[in-house]
């Protein structure tokens, strides 16, 4: 059994920007140290034990839908004002930098596919021109900072206008697109994106990828004379041109949905976290038998700083687990830290109240606000899951996909025996308290 202290998170009054089920935000506290019973049977000490991260204000949207600029911008706000909303929320001001990877940045990019399909239902043209782009994409972002969207999100995403237009890619109308490429292959391979198969086998990315190679190969876009960067920079701005058309084709909802899943695929093949020196672990755990106390408390304090840095999805963690477990090995570690120190996989994201890591799934669901219940999502790995200690020094990845038997079990909830909860009142903010019964299940999603 798991407990855990959530904000209470349901959407009662408020916008719910992903309309999910009763969604859970942790509460985020600071200078707090506890000890945590291992469900192994052991118990970290409170000196090995690791911070949680400080605490967040949330900035609340106000729901206003700020006037389109006359003549400037060429696209009806509001028929994309569902999924502008959405990825205000997704990309929420105090919340954007910690789940930007996962999150914030998925959604954006889906949402300026979606602003091009859109576009094209009236233009017949798949991409923005130029001044359009620019104008277009201030528009989205006041529209985004008003419902409480974080103003640097297009930092963030590394996101600029050019993204709106069709770049080098040398197709820019319908017409010439349908001609081109085998829409019918197409839909049928991206009209429905299952979760469970895409990222190890996939079958709408490729068909992505095909027609995007057949746009840039029209007419001069691939020229003998351009160097390797630029014919990757001519694919890469047809993928575009291929996602405006699925989004225009699909309708905003369906289309965002692809996307998301997508896009998850990718940012869960790396492990999203900086693994700066790691010379203080090294020195104290290094040789056959190290002193544990002193190895522990280097390891929990260099993972401690680690945490502070983002949520990540349950399979980032195995990345993570992997790539660290590795660079050790790398530098002279000859034995499974992991189990000596009892490092979980929530141990390598960001920490909740009470010592609790949180990972998202790994096609994490939106993140929900409104006015009663404030900023809310849902974690899906709460419980002490061990960290697999990486087989090689030369490993850069977990195995995901060729070694699926291998993965470690992971919890899932067990709706059969609900859920047990209290509601604690500490001044403004409603904690609620939620025990998980859990059974194991050896799959991701």
């Amino acid at each position: 059994m798991f407990q855990g202290r959530f904000w209470q998170g349901v959407a009662e009054n408020g916008h719910d920007v992903s309309q999910t089920e009763a969604p859970l935000l942790p509460y985020w506290a600071s200078n707090s140290k506890m000890q945590v019973n291992d469900s192994r049977g052991s118990s970290q000490s409170p000196e090995s034990s690791l911070s949680p991260a400080s605490p967040f204000i949330p900035a609340l949207p106000n729901g206003s839908i700020p006037q389109q600029r006359e003549g400037l911008c060429n696209l009806n706000v509001s028929a994309i004002e569902r999924i502008v909303r959405r990825t205000a929320g997704d990309c929420t001001a105090p919340l954007a930098k910690y789940v930007g990877n996962v999150i914030c940045c998925p959604q954006f990019t889906s949402m300026l596919w979606i602003m091009g399909g859109m576009y094209s239902l009236r233009s017949d043209h798949l991409a923005f021109h130029d001044n359009e782009a620019v104008e277009c994409l201030a528009d989205i972002m006041n529209f985004m900072v008003e419902n409480g969207g974080n103003a640097t999100t297009t930092e963030l995403c590394n996101a600029q206008p050019s993204n709106l237009t069709h770049g080098m890619c040398p197709v820019l109308n319908v017409k010439a697109f349908e001609e081109v490429v085998n829409t019918s292959k197409l839909l049928s391979a991206c009209s429905t994106v299952d979760p469970l198969q895409e990222c190890c086998n996939a079958v709408c990315q490729p068909a992505i990828t095909d027609a995007a190679i057949r746009l840039a190969s029209h007419g001069s876009g691939l020229e003998p004379t351009l160097d390797m960067t630029s014919q990757e920079q001519v694919i890469k701005d047809c993928e575009g041109v291929v996602f405006t058309w699925l989004a225009r084709e699909l309708g905003a909802e369906a289309a965002n949905k692809a996307f998301r899943i997508l896009s998850n695929c990718k940012v869960n093949q790396v492990c999203p976290l900086t693994f700066k020196d790691t010379s203080s672990v090294v020195k104290a755990c290094n040789g056959p038998s190290p002193d544990k106390s002193t190895c522990c408390t280097a390891l929990t304090t260099y993972i401690s700083f680690m945490q502070q840095q983002m949520l990540i999805t349950n399979v980032q963690a195995l990345e993570c687990v992997t790539v660290f477990g590795a660079k050790l090995k790398q530098e002279g570690i000859i034995v499974d830290l992991y189990n000596i120190c009892k490092i979980d996989l929530k141990d390598f994201s960001l920490q909740v109240y009470g010592n609790q890591g949180c990972l998202l799934r790994s096609i994490p669901s939106d993140i929900i606000y409104d006015n009663v219940s404030g900023i809310s999502f849902r974690c899906d790995l709460n419980d002490n899951i061990p960290a697999p200690w990486p087989s090689s020094a030369s490993l850069t990845s977990f195995p995901l996909c060729a070694n699926r038997e291998s993965l470690p079990a992971l919890p899932v909830l067990d709706t059969s025996k609900g859920l047990g909860r209290q509601i604690l009142n500490l001044g403004t903010i409603s904690v609620t308290i939620l025990n998980f019964r859990l059974f194991q299940q050896s799959h991701l999603l």
